[in-house]
């Protein structure tokens, strides 16, 4: 690729101020079919902030070895789940790819990132951007996790793609602080603001790193107790969290929304930054 080619892809995507970033628990599936609070919270965000050029989203569900952007015209709808109802897998969600952005995100990452074409839209990106834009007329590509590198690498990989922000393009991390499918509360499945004890430390630890801007305990999570270790047994979900908190200027503002636990072992905790 030449200097007039990124030239071009860099003048296709151009906003009148700076993209905020969002990380949002996506929780269930069953969201992207359901009515309640959270997507309500989902619609809320969009309706806050600017109509975005195109969207980049991190999503927990996509978990590789390196790092790759989805580069296809046209992603397909993945229904990367099992056990739901019919209507859950008839959902399709048509939005575009962009190979323009999939390109710019390779080279402000060069050499690190590479370019697919087999992947699409988990559900972890479409079952939350379908209720923000559910015209599906927004430009969505997706950027893997290569899931053999630490936290620090994570948060320090979501610094470099700031720029993007300058040109329209909505960063969003999709998936969940606390989540721990193992020990979910079944008698407590769909009530709100259920949560075990190591939960509700969990949630008030992580709220509290984050409402101060203490990010380095964030991405040390796995040295701060036994609460902390059943809330991210696995940090698939937490990954995408970094990323967004990677993008964070000193002088913005960060809001929590949608700040709630469900299940027993999951939060629902989203967050605005800028």
């Amino acid at each position: 690729m030449n200097l007039h080619d990124l030239e071009k892809i860099s003048s296709s995507y151009k906003a009148s101020k700076k993209m905020p970033v969002l990380f949002l628990g996506h929780g269930s599936p069953m969201n992207a079919i359901e009515e309640n609070q959270f997507v309500q919270g989902f619609r809320k965000a969009a309706a806050e902030i600017e109509k975005p050029n195109a969207i980049l989203c991190i999503s927990a569900h996509w978990l590789t070895r390196g790092t790759f952007v989805t580069a296809m015209e046209m992603p397909k709808t993945i229904h990367d789940f099992s056990g739901f109802p019919q209507a859950l897998f008839d959902v399709q969600y048509p939005a575009q790819g962009s190979p323009e952005l999939a390109d710019e995100v390779i080279s402000i990452l060069n050499p690190i990132a590479k370019d697919d074409h087999s992947w699409g839209l988990d559900h972890g990106a479409w079952s939350v951007i379908k209720h923000m834009y559910p015209n599906a007329d927004i430009p969505v590509i997706q950027m893997s996790i290569d899931y053999n590198k630490p936290p620090q690498y994570h948060f320090d990989l979501g610094k470099k793609l700031s720029k993007l922000r300058e040109k329209g393009i909505l960063i969003i991390g999709s998936g969940n602080i606390v989540h721990n499918l193992r020990m979910i509360d079944w008698k407590n499945i769909n009530t709100v603001g259920a949560g075990w004890d190591w939960a509700i430390e969990a949630r008030e630890k992580t709220n509290n790193w984050l409402i101060h801007g203490n990010f380095q305990n964030i991405i040390d999570y796995n040295i701060h107790g036994l609460a902390l270790e059943y809330a991210i047994p696995t940090p698939d979900h937490y990954f995408p969290l970094l990323y967004a908190l990677g993008l964070k200027e000193k002088t913005e503002d960060l809001k929590l929304f949608n700040d709630e636990l469900i299940a027993g072992s999951l939060s629902m905790t989203s967050l605005r930054i800028g």
